[in-house]
């Protein structure tokens, strides 16, 4: 059963309780993230999240860390685009100790200037870790090139440059006008009394501000945009990808089986095709993500620098069948099976329970139940299918990226 309930101070609490086991799952909820931030400070949602690690005014980042063993706990955080959350998973038993660590981080960070400036260093090898890992580049240089001139362009963790310019007194200001009442959302998910938790949070959060500044939507029309990454690489890395649909859109679940049905699995067109039949690739999938306003589908592949070409084309050919031919019953009724699989199995732990609700909570203001969740997968049909279709099947919307060994006209191969 999951309940919602508002504190004094204004901030939700989510539950869900779940009896039968010993864990529970803790996290605190932020509506702050890239689309928040102005671009000579991006990359401070991220930093943030960084720097609540980093000490309080009673607890040392090592001492945290020890206080979070001493309970049993796994603590960890997370920053997206339009949220981030800070969560632990500890026992039942520990419940309150595991909140108290929680908030004391989020309350009480000192974000010390020495602290500061170490964790930037940690976070400048962060960034050389992306680029140095070739297929994570082009995955974030195909979201920067869909959303171009969108709230959603700027990137989660920052440049050199703009970080480099964060300052604690900037820090500050951004978590002070950010973090506010009416953008925190706190979700558990395990054996626990919501009760008891409503107490131990009630008027501990309440010297908070209360609400943030409204920023209006921004975003440009869409356009197809390509770029190559040369590196001293073996394989060659491509993203292709659109935009495509925002979390409540009516055709969201039609899109997410979709993208399964030509890249989710194994036995997926993509797959079958580019791998199994033709040899080009280790790995090639799809996928399609969505946000709050927008959304994007996106094609990878990894392939051998001589096979590029092939790889593409090969692409391009499952996207006009696509097209021409549309889907089978039988691929929608395997599309389906699989995304309730995957669905409920994530379900099926306290932590997949609780990034569920605070999710919905913090960006929908909404709870879907399971129940709703598998009854929208059921209700797609095929007419659903062809409306999703006509947002990916033409290969003239999609912009492409590439990182590979030498420069290649990219615009000139996709539409050869």
């Amino acid at each position: 059963m999951i309940e919602t309930k508002k504190l004094d101070c204004g901030i939700r609490i989510v539950m869900e309780q779940i009896p039968h086991v010993q864990s529970v799952a803790l996290g605190i909820w932020v509506k702050a993230g890239s689309v928040d931030e102005t671009t000579n400070i991006s990359g401070i949602s991220h930093f943030i999240e960084h720097m609540m690690f980093k000490g309080t005014n009673q607890r040392s980042a090592k001492k945290i860390a020890e206080d979070v063993d001493r309970i049993g706990g796994q603590i960890n955080a997370f920053t997206g685009r339009e949220a981030t959350c800070y969560y632990m998973k500890t026992l039942s038993s520990n419940a309150e100790e595991a909140a108290e660590i929680l908030l004391d981080m989020f309350l009480n960070s000192t974000f010390d200037e020495e602290e500061m400036n170490k964790e930037k260093k940690v976070i400048y090898e962060e960034m050389k870790m992306i680029e140095d890992t070739p297929d994570d580049y082009a995955h974030e240089m195909i979201s920067d090139l869909i959303f171009k001139g969108s709230i959603y362009e700027n990137s989660i963790i920052g440049t050199r440059d703009t970080l480099k310019g964060i300052s604690r007194s900037i820090l500050k200001q951004y978590v002070d006008q950010e973090y506010t009442r009416d953008s925190i959302v706190i979700s558990i998910a395990g054996n626990v009394e919501m009760d008891k938790m409503c107490q131990f949070f009630e008027g501990r959060l309440k010297h908070l501000k209360a609400e943030k500044a409204h920023k209006p939507y921004r975003d440009q029309a869409y356009e197809p945009r390509f770029q190559v990454k040369v590196k001293e690489i073996e394989q060659t890395h491509i993203c292709m990808g659109t935009r495509g649909l925002p979390l409540e859109d009516e055709n969201y679940y039609a899109l997410a089986l979709l993208s399964n049905i030509m890249g989710g699995s194994m036995s997926s067109r993509l797959f079958q095709n580019i791998r199994e039949q033709k040899g080009l690739a280790y790995s090639v999938y799809s996928h399609a993500s969505s946000y709050v306003k927008s959304g994007y589908y996106n094609i990878y592949a990894g392939v051998s620098h001589d096979k590029i070409a092939e790889a593409i084309q090969g692409i391009k050919e499952e996207l006009e069948l696509l097209k021409t031919q549309g889907i089978t019953e039988d691929e929608l009724h395997v599309a389906k099976e699989q995304l309730k699989a995957s669905y409920i199995f994530g379900q099926e732990n306290v932590n997949g329970r609780m990034f569920s609700t605070g999710k919905n909570s913090i960006l929908l203001d909404r709870i879907y139940t399971p129940e709703e969740v598998i009854g929208e997968i059921d209700r797609v049909t095929m007419e659903d299918m062809k409306k999703a279709s006509s947002l990916i099947h033409n290969i003239e919307n999609y912009s492409a990226v590439m990182v590979t060994n030498k420069e290649w006209d990219l615009k000139q191969l996709m539409q050869a």
